[in-house]
């Protein structure tokens, strides 16, 4: 086995399963080998790209033989773009594999009962589900077989917007279609990027920190269709009049943009974030509607990305609640009050908790908005809050349910500790990560019991899902 698996080898492999994360997995005598790119049920060609001692990773050269279930990809940029990697699985086999993945982790990361682990609720929408999406400028462009064949038409290496290609950071495609938000954001996106190269100003690059556009986010309301283009550049003393002269350029062509941002940008990584923002044209904001609550979605404010997956999760959260409305709620995490707003209706009150300033802003006006007298929100670190007595007894007291939607890498173990000294009669646990949720509910386990685990779709064609997890105090 160590002669056959070593880097640079060319193997035929027979793919046994999809692994968490999305990866294919296949065995040489029980040796795992990690597989970037196939399908459970095709016999492939591979090229081991490097090896541990547990394990190795390869690349998929050739398909010898296809899969049952498959389906050809229905984007031109399948297998190049990094998003939607699991786009030739079928939709439904898709789900399958998902809840085996929950299975798995909370099984063998921390040996829990998986016989509640419900099927996995469908997204109401596979494609063009996103109301958000962030684009990166480059000035190293992916051209693509085609392009580079295309002799006879000219491609800029050295100016690119749209998605990063898979497997490499530094590298950007040019998205000339996607399936992931909607085709007008896609006619957006091209006629910005035209524009942007013809101004001469160049990309931001990571390389010597020079350049000048960085990103271009939009944003829509997917049952209100208003628009927020959101530019990101560096700083310049031009930047004022460059910005405004696309704004005026993409209002002329599209005028359902209901509002454009200008943020500046003079930090080194690349992360679309700004420290300086100018309102150009409209509100500064626009508006989305979930479960019959309005809100208002600012250029920086975090809100779920799939707005027909959140109505879903947020009616998860409600059933598994199954609230009497005489509880005091605490939603954890609470981001803009999205979740705390939605499920102050059943409750007696709700006391959301998030430690950014902004977003708690956000969490108030969007509370305002929609007349919700019995939800607040505190800015603050969960931990410190609950010792100010004072404070406790302000807002309702203890609560009888606590929601937390932590970030990926889970609950902090000093917010597992706060839970378990508060000691609610329910908790319910909202994540995007089933290996750290597998951690979270461990810690909790001792004095928790689960009443069920629903797997909600967020992301369809990609190896990414939601969980809602109810727990319930034991008795002793």
């Amino acid at each position: 086995m160590s002669d056959l698996v070593r880097k640079g080898a060319e193997l035929e492999l027979t793919i046994e399963k999809l692994a968490f994360g999305g990866k294919a997995l296949a065995r040489i005598d029980n040796f795992v080998v990690f597989v970037d790119r196939a399908l459970p049920g095709q016999k492939v060609r591979v090229r081991i790209r490097r090896k541990k001692s547990h394990y190795a990773e390869a690349q998929c050269l050739q398909v010898l033989s296809q899969a049952d279930h498959y389906v050809p990809a229905f984007c031109p940029h399948f297998g190049v773009c990094g998003g939607c990697s699991w786009q030739d699985l079928p939709y439904e086999q898709q789900l399958v594999w998902k809840q085996l993945h929950v299975i798995e982790c909370l099984e063998h990361l921390a040996g829990l009962d998986v016989a509640k682990v419900e099927p996995v609720l469908s997204a109401p929408q596979t494609t063009f589900y996103r109301n958000k999406m962030e684009y990166t400028f480059s000035d190293r462009a992916w051209l693509s077989a085609e392009e580079i064949a295309a002799k006879e038409i000219s491609y800029n290496r050295s100016f690119a917007l749209g998605l990063h290609v898979r497997g490499a950071f530094d590298k950007i495609l040019n998205i000339r279609t996607c399936f992931l938000q909607s085709r007008r954001s896609v006619e957006i996106l091209n006629e910005a990027r035209a524009w942007c190269e013809r101004s001469g100003m160049p990309s931001y690059t990571t390389r010597d920190h020079q350049g000048f556009w960085r990103f271009l986010i939009i944003r829509e309301g997917k049952h209100t269709s208003q628009m927020l283009v959101h530019v990101l550049t560096a700083p310049h003393p031009e930047q004022d009049r460059v910005v405004t002269s696309l704004s005026d350029h993409l209002l002329l062509r599209f005028p359902e943009i209901t509002t454009v941002v200008h943020s500046v940008s003079q930090k080194k990584a690349q992360v679309a974030v700004g420290e300086a923002s100018h309102i150009i044209h409209g509100p500064g904001f626009i508006e989305e509607r979930l479960g019959g609550m309005r809100f208002q979605i600012s250029a920086h404010s975090f809100f779920q990305t799939n707005s027909y997956g959140a109505e879903e999760l947020t009616r998860t959260i409600i059933r598994l609640g199954d609230f009497s409305g005489q509880e005091t709620v605490w939603d954890l995490y609470c981001g803009t009050g999205s979740i705390a707003i939605c499920v102050a209706p059943y409750v007696q009150r709700v006391v959301g908790f998030e430690v950014v300033e902004q977003a708690v802003e956000d969490a108030n006006r969007n509370r305002e908005l929609n007349g919700i007298d019995n939800c607040f929100f505190a800015v603050g670190d969960l931990n410190e809050m609950t010792r100010d007595l004072d404070w406790v007894v302000r807002h309702g007291g203890l609560p009888d349910v606590i929601i937390t939607d932590p970030p990926r890498a889970g609950m902090h173990p000093r917010v597992v500790r706060a839970l378990l000294e508060i000691s609610p009669q329910r908790i319910i646990v909202v994540s995007c990560n089933p290996s750290t949720l597998a951690r979270d509910l461990g810690m909790l386990g001792e004095d928790y019991a689960i009443t069920a685990i629903q797997p909600v779709d967020m992301f369809p064609h990609t190896p990414h899902i939601e969980c809602v997890v109810g727990l319930e105090k034991r008795h002793r």
